[in-house]
Order: C-alpha cells, then structure tokens, then sequence
C-alpha cells in the first residue's frame, strides 16, 4: 500500500506543480480516485496468510463447482495469493478483478479477499459454463476476455495471453 501511497502523493506533486499549464486531466482524477478507494479499502482488510487465501480459494472453488487446482492456479498466476495486488491497468486483488467486472459480479470491497476471490471464482465458473468446459478457453479468457476468445475461436494470437494460460494450466496439474 506504501507504493500507492507514493504514486498518488507524486502524481499530486506533478499535477500541482504544472496545474496552471495544464487543464485538468480526467483519465488521471479517474486512475487517483480509483487507487485512493482501493487503499482505504485495503487498509480495512485483516492480514490474510497464503495459507488462508489457498484455503478461501479452495472452499470457493467448491461453493461453484470449480476445480480447486484450477481455481488456485488462476490465483496464484494473477496475484500468488497476494490480496494487496493492484496491477498497473487497475486489477485488484488476488483475482485481479478490474473494477468494472468486480462491478458487474456484485462485489462490492474488490480488496477484500473473500469478496475478491467469491467474485474471481464465480467469473471462471461463468467463464466454464460459456465456454462449455473448455478450460483452456475459459482461462484464456480470463486473461483475454470472451469476446477475444470467441473472436479468435480459441486462445488468441497474444503472447501475454498464451504464456498465462499455460502457467495456469502448468500450475492447476
């Protein structure tokens, strides 16, 4: 949290120093109001250990019928069981749900890690379900997003994406 902290107080520092050349940068307030909700939002979080998120994925994993290796490689490929993780694009958390997908899966603390992974392990089982058990799809699209998928009608041409789904699926056997 003490590098969001330093991205924010920086920003600000470069936004205050230039502000009278500048006009005020929307995409910039978006990306520091985003960063400062996750922070208080992360600081109401207890310390969770590796073990507890493995054990929070495995029982969730459960609740939606999702294979637990599959659901803890996804987790341990976007995050390693980190429920501070804030990536540069804005995934939040050991799923690195963006905010609008945690949005649109009800979850309502991104950086809680019970809500975080209930939101992640319950977007693969959507995912699962679309892409008619086709993991390999659905773990791409995780990554990609379905509509790349569906695009491409398997894992599409992107290196990011073919590298994370073989680490997931590598890490899942």
């Amino acid at each position: 949290m003490e590098s969001i902290q330093k991205v924010i107080t920086r920003m600000n520092e470069i936004q205050n120093r230039f502000q009278p050349q500048l006009q005020t940068n929307v995409s910039t307030e978006k990306f520091a109001n985003t960063l400062a909700k996750v922070q208080n939002q992360t600081q109401s979080v207890q310390e969770t250990s590796h073990g507890d998120i493995a054990d929070i994925v495995r029982k969730t994993a459960a609740k939606y019928n999702v294979d637990p290796k599959l659901a803890l490689g996804v987790a341990a490929t976007e995050s390693n069981f980190n429920p501070n993780a804030v990536s540069s694009a804005g995934a939040t958390g050991v799923m690195q749900l963006m905010p609008e997908t945690a949005a649109g899966l009800g979850v309502k603390n991104i950086a809680d890690p019970q809500e975080n992974i209930d939101g992640g392990v319950r977007y693969l089982k959507e995912l699962l379900t679309t892409f008619n058990g086709d993991t390999q799809k659905a773990v791409a699209a995780y990554n990609a997003g379905p509509e790349a998928v569906k695009r491409y009608g398997g894992v599409p041409p992107y290196a990011e994406t073919q590298n994370y789904v073989r680490k997931v699926l590598d890490t899942s056997c």
